[in-house]
């Protein structure tokens, strides 16, 4: 069984669970700078890092069978935080991107080559707030469309956030302004972003043409019924520190963004509507119960839908294009120890993936995390599986990651 090929690798990652046991009193908050006559302004540097061991039961082999094993940085950052005063800051992030041998629904085919490492700036942003109701962010951040790409990545519940959810021609940044704030004494909270959407410049189709160039626009509000979630983002979880109960719901359009068919025979537009619940009780000397789900659906119209398309290399096609599902997500954390315990899954229907038409696709998954020093250092074991449609060829996958988090 495929299981057993996975059992063999299991000691790495109980390797990697050892590392953190010397850096729980290492961490803390990374170096401030005070400038300006009255030290109103204030620099803030932080590096943040998520190493992974992973194991997955194909895509090695001369048949392919065998199992797959690697282990690099799924986030390497370094991010400088400034303000000046109350109304004044800035943000600016890098993250170092490694190839992987391993991609969310299979394995590289290219051999690793260390030139195609590369920094990037992810974030960069100015934000003026003029005060709780009217904030102003400027440059490039999160679009403001689903919960989960909303979270702090290094404050999940479950190991990562879903590989399904990111925008078409963007992954989860985009360039552009927001106006945001909060209302009914927190309760209440917008979104409103005008952003770049697909770049002037961006193939639409396997036809090699562009369309025109339009502004994405999005929208987005939640409702806080317990304790307010009032910053721009929100945690997967708050380890027992709050309790929360928060609707939300976003929408997100685009002008033009596809052909209607291979003939380009007028133009479709993309638009974009999600709903998501989130919950986190505390009961004391029980523990902390997480409860979070979401649905989305993206939409290229005509184009996504019409199954005499050519869609095999199509923006429409694959998993970043027309699609539709929902993720549940829930989690446990003990009342004496450290340890979390969290499971997820998801269902989504891609208009094309893998060449089959109206693909149904299954991901679950289950893990815990273990807080050596709360979410500053910190271990995750997770193991999932990834179920096709039962018209795919492909194999279905197991996968097991096992993560060191460590924030400076």
């Amino acid at each position: 069984m495929k299981i057993r090929k996975i059992g063999k690798y299991c000691a790495p990652f109980l390797a990697l669970a050892m590392l953190a046991s010397p850096l729980a009193n290492e961490a803390q908050a990374g170096p401030s700078i005070e400038f300006g006559d009255d030290g109103q302004g204030i620099l803030k540097i932080d590096y943040k890092a998520q190493f992974q061991v992973v194991s997955r039961d194909t895509g090695s082999g001369e048949t392919g069978d065998d199992a797959t094993n690697t282990m690099g940085f799924r986030r390497n950052r370094l991010a400088f935080i400034g303000a000046w005063g109350d109304m004044y800051g800035i943000y600016v992030q890098t993250d170092y991107f490694e190839n992987t041998a391993i991609s969310t629904l299979g394995q590289n085919t290219t051999s690793y080559d260390p030139s195609d490492d590369y920094f990037s700036l992810i974030d960069a942003q100015i934000r003026i707030k003029f005060n709780d109701m009217a904030h102003l962010r400027v440059g490039k951040f999160k679009a403001n469309l689903t919960r989960e790409n909303l979270e702090d990545c290094y404050q999940p519940l479950t190991l990562d956030r879903s590989k399904f959810l990111a925008e078409p021609f963007v992954i989860s940044r985009d360039i552009g302004m927001s106006l945001w704030g909060n209302l009914v004494d927190n309760k209440v909270q917008y979104k409103i972003d005008l952003l770049e959407g697909k770049p002037a410049k961006q193939v639409s189709g396997n036809t090699g043409d562009t369309l025109g160039s339009n502004f994405r626009y999005s929208g987005r509000v939640h409702v806080s019924l317990l304790e307010p979630e009032s910053g721009y983002g929100y945690r997967g979880t708050y380890l027992g520190t709050k309790k929360v109960l928060t609707i939300g719901a976003a929408m997100q359009h685009e002008d033009d963004l596809v052909y209607k068919n291979d003939n380009k025979d007028g133009a479709e537009s993309y638009n974009a509507y999600t709903v998501d619940l989130f919950t986190e009780i505390p009961v004391p000397a029980v523990g902390t119960f997480t409860l979070s789900a979401a649905y989305a659906d993206f939409d290229f119209g005509d184009r996504g839908l019409n199954s005499d398309n050519t869609l095999g290399n199509d923006a429409a096609s694959n998993k970043g294009g027309e699609r539709d599902g929902y993720y549940v997500k829930a989690g446990y954390m003990l009342p004496t120890l450290p340890l979390q315990i969290f499971g997820r899954m998801e269902t989504w229907t891609f208009a094309e993936l893998n060449g089959i038409m109206d693909h149904e696709l299954n991901w679950m998954g289950v893990g815990a995390n273990y807080y050596v020093r709360n979410q500053d250092v910190k271990v995750t074991l997770e193991y999932s599986t990834v179920q096709f449609d039962d018209r795919d060829t492909a194999d279905d996958i197991s996968t097991i990651v096992a993560q060191l988090q460590f924030m400076y």
